[in-house]
């Protein structure tokens, strides 16, 4: 089987892991929260929304209350990715406070690697480019890099943050009623959030990524929403090009808050050893 090429500018947590810390933004692995890294809220039909504002409380009371979101100093989320049927393998992702972030995903053996100082400086380890090494993140990278670090996702403090966040109405997904929120990023770049009504959590984003030289229009859904340490968090993120059967799904086994994490993570990595070499079985008598 030929190696698969990852592309590290593909997935992030950010859009597909939480838009709670919603940043592990597209061919094959960068936005991951994939992603992944917030992005949650029980919202009554009785009450129904009528502003951006109303809904964002919403959100962070069924997340578990902002207080509780601005007490978690740091976090580690680990789990399986799976970018296409036989092409997977494990991840962490490790967030600190401001903006420190430390990404590994391990396929075909191996790893790639995405860090980011909290400051001015990231680098990208992609072992499937050609002369794998160590490289600086692109000024590109670094524009996008503080959404995929950010513990409390684009909606805490989101004026503060460049963001404007506007009510879009109502619509139905999977048959239920959804409220619907337009964000404009402070680079310009314009996603919807779609929250169940009945819960308060965030069900859906939608927006764009760029695939090669593309934006290709982009869904990823939030499913498996789970308490750790008294806030809710989406075990199970899947994301897809709009039309595409072809769906990348991350699946967290385990989410820690307030553990200790060292601050060698958060800089320059060095490169992993090479995979152990295959021995050649044993020529028969």
């Amino acid at each position: 089987m030929p190696p698969t090429r990852v592309d590290p500018q593909s997935n992030s947590l950010y859009h597909s892991l939480m838009a709670t810390n919603a940043n592990f933004r597209s061919s094959f692995l960068q936005r991951l929260a994939l992603t992944a890294i917030t992005f949650l809220f029980a919202y009554p039909l009785t009450l129904r929304a009528q502003t951006a504002d109303d809904v964002i409380n919403a959100y962070l009371k069924a997340r578990g209350g902002l207080a509780k979101i601005k007490a978690v100093q740091t976090e580690r989320v680990s789990g399986t990715i799976t970018f296409a049927p036989g092409v997977e393998g494990p991840f962490f992702v490790e967030r600190k406070r401001p903006l420190k972030m430390h990404m590994e995903i391990t396929v075909s053996g191996q790893s790639l690697i995405r860090v980011y100082d909290g400051k001015s400086s990231g680098w990208i380890y992609n072992p499937f480019a050609p002369n794998a090494s160590v490289t600086p993140m692109s000024p590109a990278d670094i524009s996008g890099i503080a959404d995929e670090a950010d513990f409390e996702g684009p909606f805490i403090d989101y004026k503060a943050k460049g963001n404007q966040i506007e009510y879009a109405g109502k619509e139905q997904i999977d048959g239920k009623i959804v409220h619907k929120l337009k964000l404009t990023g402070k680079q310009g770049d314009v996603s919807y959030f779609f929250f169940d009504a009945s819960t308060g959590l965030i069900m859906k984003w939608h927006g764009t990524r760029k695939v090669g030289d593309k934006e290709t229009p982009w869904e990823t859904y939030f499913r498996d929403f789970r308490d750790v340490d008294g806030l809710k968090y989406p075990f199970l993120v899947e994301s897809a090009a709009v039309e595409s059967d072809q769906i990348q799904k991350i699946t967290a086994t385990k989410i820690e808050t307030n553990i200790p994490i060292n601050e060698a993570q958060f800089g320059k990595p060095k490169p992993p050893a090479p995979p152990a070499a295959t021995a050649d079985p044993p020529k028969p008598d």
